[in-house]
């Protein structure tokens, strides 16, 4: 069998089993096994696959034809241009994420300063402010021991580790320090909508990361409030929202004297992010 067969294989499976990007999926798939880039395997697809690869790939098949995201089955998912090792005990990063990122970096290009992230998961985030900002430090903490793990597996591969520190801590615990910068992408999806999402993602990533409570906000409102006692005056806080969820929290930052500098939209410009500044008036 070669390449051709294999990826036409894969991705008639995928797609019986209303996997929507089968093909793109049975390419990543098979490019993994093979120990190539998915342009180097579409630019030979006569070459012949042997007996090992073959029962790789139809493993990953199956695995994806199950719903598990190819985040998962790959324990790898591209961020910012860098890779990150996720598993399920950690969400996939999201593009939207990125967004916030860009807007950070520019907010605070060339500055030295302190950063706490709120649910920090893969630690995708704060590994990746801090290797942009080179003077950065930062905390990232999380209620689950297994993504604090991960969160320090990906400082170690972004040789961060001396500038990240990665700690198992409740939100309600004592913070012996102020910081310039807290960013969080809490769960903020409503408990009753949970059922509603695709397979893809409600049986396979954490639910405690999704879980909002009963109007989605009940995470977003914890932050906001513990926010106001470990910011600096003047402090940035970046959260990530829900759709359709602006209004409200909008009315809680400044409620909370925040001061909403940024407002965010994902690719289908729906605002997914706020920036504000705490007042302390």
């Amino acid at each position: 069998m070669n390449t051709l067969d294999l990826l036409k294989t894969g991705s008639n499976k995928l797609k019986k089993n209303k996997v929507l990007s089968s093909l793109l999926d049975s390419e990543i798939l098979l490019s993994k096994v093979l120990d190539k880039t998915r342009e180097e395997m579409l630019s030979n697809t006569e070459n012949k696959i042997c007996l090992d690869q073959l029962k790789q790939y139809k493993k990953f098949i199956l695995r994806r034809s199950q719903k598990e995201p190819v985040a998962y089955i790959l324990n790898k998912k591209e961020f910012w241009s860098r890779d990150f090792y996720v598993c399920k005990d950690t969400l996939i990063p999201r593009p939207e994420t990125e967004l916030l990122i860009d807007i950070l970096l520019k907010v605070f290009k060339n500055k030295k300063i302190s950063i706490l992230d709120i649910g920090t998961g893969s630690g995708c985030i704060l590994v990746t402010i801090i290797k942009e900002l080179v003077e950065t430090k930062g905390i990232g903490i999380d209620i689950s021991k297994k993504a604090i793990s991960i969160a320090k597996i990906n400082a170690l591969a972004h040789q961060v580790s001396s500038r990240a520190k990665f700690i198992h801590k409740s939100l309600d615990s004592y913070f012996s320090q102020k910081f310039d910068l807290v960013i969080s992408n809490p769960p903020y999806i409503e408990r009753r909508e949970i059922k509603n999402l695709s397979d893809d993602i409600k049986k396979f990533e954490p639910i405690i990361a999704l879980d909002g409570g009963n109007d989605g906000l009940d995470l977003i409102k914890k932050v906001i409030y513990k926010t106001k006692q470990i910011l600096k005056i003047k402090g940035t806080l970046a959260l990530e929202i829900g759709n359709g969820q602006f209004k409200e929290v909008s009315k809680l930052l400044l409620l909370n004297n925040f001061r909403i500098e940024y407002k965010i939209k994902d690719y289908k410009n729906n605002i997914r992010c706020i920036i504000s500044k705490y007042l302390n008036k």
